[in-house]
């Protein structure tokens, strides 16, 4: 939609709204809003997911989880993966409505994307976000809002964008309904908020989610500074603020900043938070009649949201996307295409001897073992849709292999209990394993997590609790399995499925090669299994850090970013943040800066040359190492990234660009900056370093 419609809709709401009695007005500002018939307002269920395709509606394209999304560090993905998303959710919407169906899930508001920074490996809903840079996170939430509110009429919305959960919200899981995240200024505005000024300058997101925590004692939906200062006066925000479902609720039954939900339903409302995900604003009417809040400041709230409503053409008889009625295309064929390529793009290979890409035709026999091999929860992660066809990493390396090569195939353990069957002795699974390998040319291992143990507190539920992980290791007897097969001494490939870094020390000195699959998405097993085989060139970058022991980062409670990713940590990593192998090989040239960070003309030219035998893609990326500043500067900073493919031995010049917020270092008091004295640039990843490939 084009920007310069908002005032008319802002209007067109005003006029609506202005008809509306003190009743009908309050009876809007929940999630689950009536009709209202003598106005022609229909109901609406404004609660609807679409972190990785729509979620929770039935049949969708399941793209790869975010997290996976971001390891592509691509994005134009990102932007197909929004637009898809948008497309369907239409669809689906006005399948709904046709029918009078317009309950929860159904509508064209979708909270993502989840723009929290992963902070810590341990909080089991990191996989929905897009890692652990600011810069990495704003660049992916852009290009997927933009596809999600994009669309061919410049006057509507085709779908709605929400970016949550502000702010400074990370884990843990169990705790987090009456949890206060301690921040300083400096954490607040160098890590925890520019991904969100990002989302509103750059792509005008259309909604914002507030947070079930509370920031320095400050509930983050009844924080009006921020709600209405940072986020509308200074940033320019112009859409609803929505509660997290049950957050006011919080307010009062655990983070107790107020005593009753009357109070809870005041103190939101005032703050700015326009609509509640939950019951509490059904308390506003009686918070009007005691006078805790006034009927000005209830016409603001249900204005912003109206307006939202006109955005999307709910109100237009002749709005476009109405037509948009084919439910072949939900998850088509094309569909299918693109989720398969972009499935690729986010396989990072974190190791290979050489044994990668396995060759066919040396090969007699495959041996795929371990409970993410025929695992389709492994393939979805959470907030998820239904594929109509899915293809687990076993078929994928069936479908290969053909007549050929003989695929042997065993579980060999539960993906964290001991045995498989109830009445079985603990590792009942071990011996068909180990079978299995001694009759393979090749093992490959498929291992990791799955949303069953690995998410919300809430949706996932494992022996820790809430869906956080206490530890990095592979849960049950996975590890065991893994050590006893090794001893076998056979050609071990390990892929893990799983939505944030495990503990892959031992893997990494005992395998051949370590392919890391995130939730790769319904396309996963089709992807994976061309990648293992040649058909695919893995080009995927690792957007989190996996480090070498819990002991090099602060305890998970702390949410300060000394010593946490590959910005403030103070240890060499296992594998670095943007680190990813390819079959082929590049060399990039020193980057030649042009342009001013001042007017955001500022630019990277990057010489990339394929140095090896085979076409591949490589990931450019742009980071910036700090002189001595006025308080605290990072190792170093990724401030852009481009892929290229390039066939065996071509050369191209790549351009990135490096806008200023990527480049801007923070003060102690939270101001943010351009550098005042030297700064150098290189290529590479994340990597803490003495030496760079750099240009002042």
């Amino acid at each position: 939609m084009n920007p310069k419609y908002h005032d008319v809709y802002l209007e067109k709401a005003k006029a609506l709204v202005a008809q509306m009695t003190i009743e009908e007005k309050t009876s809007q500002l929940c999630s689950d809003a009536p009709a209202i018939d003598r106005l022609g307002i229909p109901s609406y269920h404004w609660w609807n997911e679409g972190l990785h395709g729509v979620a929770r509606a039935g049949t969708a394209t399941v793209f790869p989880q975010a997290i996976g999304l971001a390891a592509t560090f691509d994005p134009d993905s990102l932007h197909k993966v929004g637009e898809i998303t948008a497309k369907e959710a239409r669809i689906k919407y006005n399948a709904a409505r046709k029918s009078g169906d317009r309950s929860i899930y159904k509508g064209l508001t979708l909270w993502s994307p989840n723009i929290n920074i992963y902070r810590d490996p341990r909080w089991g809903r990191g996989h929905e976000t897009y890692g652990e840079d600011p810069v990495l996170t704003g660049i992916c939430a852009e290009n997927y809002i933009k596809g999600v509110q994009g669309g061919e009429d410049e006057r509507y919305m085709k779908a709605a964008a929400c970016a949550k959960h502000f702010a400074a919200h990370s884990g843990p899981e169990g705790i987090r309904h009456g949890f206060n995240s301690e921040v300083s200024d400096f954490d607040l505005h160098d890590t925890y908020l520019p991904a969100f000024e990002w989302c509103i300058k750059k792509a005008d997101v259309e909604g914002l989610m507030g947070a079930y925590n509370t920031i320095n004692g400050v509930h983050c939906c009844a924080n009006e500074p921020y709600m209405e200062g940072v986020l509308r006066q200074k940033w320019g925000f112009k859409g609803y603020y929505v509660s997290d479902c049950g957050a006011l609720a919080d307010m009062h039954m655990f983070c107790l900043v107020t005593h009753t939900a009357v109070e809870s339903a005041a103190l939101a409302l005032k703050s700015g938070c326009d609509l509640n995900c939950g019951q509490v604003y059904l308390h506003v009417l009686q918070a009007y009649k005691e006078g805790r809040v006034t009927e000005a400041e209830i016409d603001r709230a249900v204005t912003r949201i109206m307006a939202t409503r006109f955005k999307l053409g709910m109100f237009d008889p002749d709005c476009v996307y109405d037509k948009e009625t084919d439910i072949t295309l939900v998850d088509g064929p094309e569909q299918r295409r693109v989720n398969y390529e972009i499935a690729g793009k986010s396989l990072v290979l974190l190791k290979n001897d050489g044994l990668l890409p396995l060759d066919k035709s040396k090969l007699r026999t495959v041996g795929v073992i371990g409970p993410n091999a025929a695992s389709i929860r492994a393939l979805e992660g959470n907030y998820n849709g239904t594929s109509s066809r899915y293809s687990t990493v076993l078929e994928g390396i069936q479908r290969v292999c053909g007549d050929e090569v003989r695929v042997l195939y065993a579980a060999g353990c539960p993906l964290y209990k001991e045995t498989a069957e109830s009445c079985a002795f603990p590792r009942d699974g071990f011996s068909e394993a180990v079978a299995v390998a001694e009759a393979s040319d090749v093992v490959v291992l498929c291992m990791g997590l799955d949303s069953s143990i690995e998410g919300e507190q809430g949706d996932a539920n494992n022996e820790y609790g809430a869906g956080d992980k206490a530890t990095l290791a592979f849960p049950g007897l996975q590890q065991e399995l893994m050590e006893k097969l090794r001893e076998l001494n056979k050609p071990t490939v390990l892929v893990v499925l799983a939505g944030g870094a495990l503990d892959l020390n031992w893997a990494s000195r005992e395998t051949n090669a370590i392919l890391y699959g995130w939730y790769p998405g319904a396309e996963g097993g089709n992807a994976i299994a061309d990648t293992l085989f040649g058909l695919l060139n893995p080009s995927g970058r690792t957007p989190v850090t996996f480090y070498r022991s819990l002991e090099d980062i602060p305890a998970f409670e702390d949410y300060h970013m000394e010593r946490r990713t590959y910005r403030y940590m103070d240890v060499p990593a296992l594998y670095p943040f943007g680190f990813g192998l390819s079959y082929t090989q590049f060399s990039h040239s020193e980057p030649q800066m042009s342009g001013s960070a001042e007017d955001g003309s500022l630019k990277a030219l990057v010489r990339v040359k394929n140095t090896g035998a085979r076409l591949g893609e490589d990931t450019v990326a742009v980071y910036a190492t700090y002189g001595k500043e006025r308080y605290k500067t990072p190792n170093c900073k990724l401030c852009g990234f481009a892929r290229v493919s390039l066939e065996p031995g071509e050369e191209k010049t790549v351009e990135i660009a490096v806008a200023p917020e990527a480049l801007m270092l923070t003060d102690q008091d939270g101001s943010r900056y351009l550098p005042e004295n030297e700064v150098r640039f290189y290529t590479g990843d994340g990597s803490i370093r003495e030496k760079y490939n750099q240009q002042t």
